[in-house]
């Protein structure tokens, strides 16, 4: 059956996931030995026929060689290693790089700690038949979150404020970090100019997307507190992450970024 198709920027791309279609499910890891093997069960029952890559940054309590052992036994697993902690951001980037060189069609990235539950990667990949990036919304009716610290929470809505007043996304949750790709959207989406390394990149990847023309969808999740190990958020990447979204939701207000008219032009 041949599958229906639309525009995203100047290019026709296949809509929603069937049988056919090739889906990467990436974890970034630093210290999630506890939680990785169950997940990735998890992933797997929700979503068989889906690769999940596991990007390591050198966690010290094994996390690495465990997803090597994991490896070894499944195909459909995969891992990269980097040589220490170097930031969210750069983690996502390089699962993005990965699916373009490797051709799948799907990306779904979450949290390798189970604050984003497997189950609701059906919904995530439903809603592309009609979108080219689908958020895992805790701020959308059904949406919420289980045991987060209200310090935090009154900081994600802040920030989430803050993104939509500057940059104009239209999204609730322009933080969350559980999203579904389309990666052909990503082919268009200029990644070479992102100024993001940390947490900041999940708003920022949502203005570069939005501004190559991907369709932006949100579907309702229940964010749970990590079951096991630290959180990685500290007050100075916090601060960091909050000063770049300022910077590049400025540079969207004046239109720093946008693509000059002579090169759409030759892009038609």
């Amino acid at each position: 059956m041949q599958k229906a198709s639309r525009k995203v920027g100047q290019r026709k791309f296949s809509t929603g996931a069937d049988d056919s279609s090739r889906i990467l499910v990436s974890l970034a890891t630093y210290n999630e030995r506890d939680n990785l093997a169950a997940l990735i069960r998890e992933i797997h029952a929700v979503v068989p026929r889906a690769d999940v890559l596991v990007i390591d940054d050198n966690s010290p309590d094994g996390t690495g060689e465990l997803a090597d052992a994991l490896a070894a036994l499944d195909p459909r697993i995969h891992v990269l290693h980097r040589p220490r902690k170097l930031g969210l951001g750069t983690a996502l980037l390089a699962a993005m790089q990965y699916a373009m060189t490797h051709d799948y069609d799907f990306l779904a990235n979450m949290d390798a700690d189970f604050s984003h539950h497997p189950r609701y990667l059906s919904s995530l990949l439903a809603g592309m038949d009609r979108h080219d990036v689908m958020i895992g919304s805790r701020y959308v009716p059904r949406g919420g979150s289980v045991n987060w610290p209200l310090s935090r929470q009154f900081l994600s809505r802040s920030v989430n404020m803050l993104v939509r007043l500057l940059m104009r996304i239209p999204a609730q949750d322009s933080s969350g970090g559980y999203r579904c790709y389309r990666v052909a959207g990503l082919r268009e989406t200029n990644l070479q100019k992102l100024l993001s390394r940390g947490y900041s990149f999940q708003q920022e990847i949502l203005y570069r997307c939005r501004s190559a023309g991907c369709r932006i969808g949100e579907t309702p999740i229940l964010f749970e507190n990590r079951r096991a190990g630290a959180s990685k958020v500290n007050p100075v990447e916090a601060l960091r992450s909050i000063a770049v979204i300022v910077l590049v939701g400025l540079r969207a207000i004046i239109g720093a970024d946008s693509q000059p008219r002579r090169e759409r032009e030759t892009r038609r």
